[in-house]
């Protein structure tokens, strides 16, 4: 079992910054992989970042690569979403999730046994 509890939303400024955390309880954190996904209002739930247990590898979404940056802290069992110049259209819920394994392989959601209960990001033009 893993507890995630996510922080850092609110609103923010197009072309500013926002960081958002999210830390872990549960299993060991280096065990397994984590990941960012949002939700828009009327909207499904879309991947936009992970990265392994290492902080080695990471994926992201195309339309965040440049301005969106994941990384991980094992020492502190957090995972970190530095959102750079981020656009209205990145207005969502925020929900970090832990992977079912130490790395991940692209499968999006599915990878994923365990969610926070999310953060809304409000991004102004």
């Amino acid at each position: 079992q893993v507890h995630l509890v996510e922080s850092g939303g609110g609103l923010v400024q197009a072309g500013g910054s926002l960081r958002l955390s999210c830390a872990a309880s549960g299993r060991t954190f280096r065990d397994y992989a984590m990941g960012w996904f949002r939700q828009a209002p009327g909207k499904g739930r879309d991947f936009v970042a992970a990265i392994n247990w290492s902080g080695s590898n990471t994926a992201y979404l195309d339309s965040v690569k440049g301005r969106f940056t994941i990384s991980r802290d094992n020492a502190k069992n957090t995972v970190y979403l530095q959102m750079n110049s981020p656009k209205p259209g990145d207005t969502a819920i925020y929900y970090c999730a832990a992977g079912r394994g130490p790395q991940y392989t692209g499968r999006g959601f599915r990878e994923f046994d365990y969610w926070g209960q999310g953060t809304q990001v409000t991004v102004s033009s």
